[in-house]
C-alpha cells in the first residue's frame, strides 16, 4: 500500500472492510472447525510434518484474528474513524494515544509479513504434497472432497 502513494486514500478506504472481514470469516471458519472432525493426514508425512502442518494451521488462525484486531486498536489509538462504508463506524476499542499507536502501528507491519510468510509456506507445503509427493493432501482441505466423502458414504 505504501508503494502506491497515488491510491493511498483508495486503498485503505476498502483495507479497513477488507480486514473486519476478514476477522469475521476466520472467527466463523474456527468455530466451524472446532466442532468439525477433520480427516486424518495422509499415512505418506512424517510425524513432524503432522505437527509443523497443525502449528502453521493454529498460527494462520491467530494471524488472521490478531492482525486485524490490532489494526483496529492502532486505528482507535491513533484516534482515527474506523469507517466501514458510508456512515457505518466502529466504535474505538483502546483510548486514544500516540505512544500506543506508533507500537502498534509497528506490531500490525510485522504480523502482516508474519501473515504473509506463514501462508506462503504453508501454501509451498501443499503444493509440493499435491504435485510432487500426490498424496492427495490437497483433499483433505477441499470443499468438494468432503462432499464427495458424504455422499458416497450414504
Amino acid at each position: 500500500m505504501v508503494a502506491s502513494l497515488g491510491n493511498y486514500h483508495a486503498l485503505v478506504a476498502v483495507h479497513r472492510p477488507l480486514g473486519i472481514l476478514i476477522l469475521i470469516l476466520a472467527v466463523v471458519r474456527l468455530i466451524n472447525r472446532i466442532f468439525t472432525t477433520l480427516p486424518p493426514f495422509p499415512p505418506t508425512m512424517s510425524h513432524r510434518e503432522r505437527w509443523i502442518a497443525s502449528a502453521s494451521e493454529r498460527l494462520l488462525y491467530t494471524l488472521m484474528i490478531a492482525l486485524p484486531l490490532v489494526g483496529w486498536a492502532m486505528l482507535s489509538a491513533g484516534h482515527y474513524p474506523i469507517t466501514m462504508f458510508g456512515p457505518v463506524h466502529l466504535p474505538p476499542i483502546l483510548p486514544a494515544s500516540p505512544t500506543l499507536y506508533a507500537i502498534l502501528r509497528k506490531t500490525h507491519t510485522i504480523l502482516a509479513y508474519l501473515l504473509f510468510f506463514t501462508f506462503l509456506a504453508h501454501l509451498s507445503a501443499v503444493l509440493f504434497h499435491t504435485l510432487i509427493i500426490r498424496d492427495r493432501l490437497l483433499h483433505r482441505m477441499a470443499l468438494w472432497s468432503r462432499a464427495l466423502s458424504k455422499t458416497t458414504a450414504k
